[in-house]
């Protein structure tokens, strides 16, 4: 390989992983209630316009990628998808394993959401992959195929948060110390 190939692959692969970290904050930087749904500010820089997500592993279709949106968010980003029976989220896409031939690459990259759950005293999380096709597109690399792998979905129940050098942390009660 040429300085050149090696420079380029290393910019590649430095932009598709920062390209995966757009997924958790677009579901992250628009929190249940916040009034602000447009996940699609950041997903736009993600996903090529004509995207496929494929959620068959946890029983549900492939969607396109307004179609995905609006199940998170409800029809016409206004609410009441995903985000009705949680009252916050954050959503951690781990580092991944990226394959660049040319224009076209695959990465695997493992994810960590958690979610607060509205109506109960509760909290989850889902654990597992995205296996994403990426094209090089002229506005720079896009997904445009992502399958999710679920490995699990675990509900745990909220419990007396321990006294941390006497620091009360906003909502959750603290054991008497």
């Amino acid at each position: 390989m040429s300085l050149a190939t090696d420079v380029r692959y290393l910019l590649d692969r430095f932009e598709i992983q920062d390209k995966i970290a757009l997924y958790g904050l677009g579901q992250d930087l628009h929190q249940p209630d916040s009034g602000d749904n447009d996940i699609l500010a950041q997903w736009g820089e993600l996903f090529a316009p004509d995207a496929e997500i494929d959620c068959t592993d946890v029983g549900l279709s492939v969607f396109s990628l307004r179609a995905y949106a609006e199940l998170m968010r409800g029809p016409g980003l206004k609410g009441g998808g995903l985000d009705a029976p949680f009252n916050v989220w954050q959503h951690i896409e781990g580092h991944a394993t990226v394959t660049i031939d040319g224009d076209a690459a695959t990465s695997v990259a493992p994810h960590l959401h958690t979610h607060g759950v509205r109506q109960a005293e509760a909290n989850t999380f889902a654990v597992g992959y995205w296996h994403d096709r990426w094209e090089r597109r002229a506005e720079g690399w896009r997904i445009v195929h992502r399958r999710l792998q679920q490995l699990y979905f675990h509900t745990f129940p909220l419990t007396r948060t321990p006294n941390l050098f006497d620091i009360a942390f906003e909502g959750m009660p603290v054991e008497a110390g």
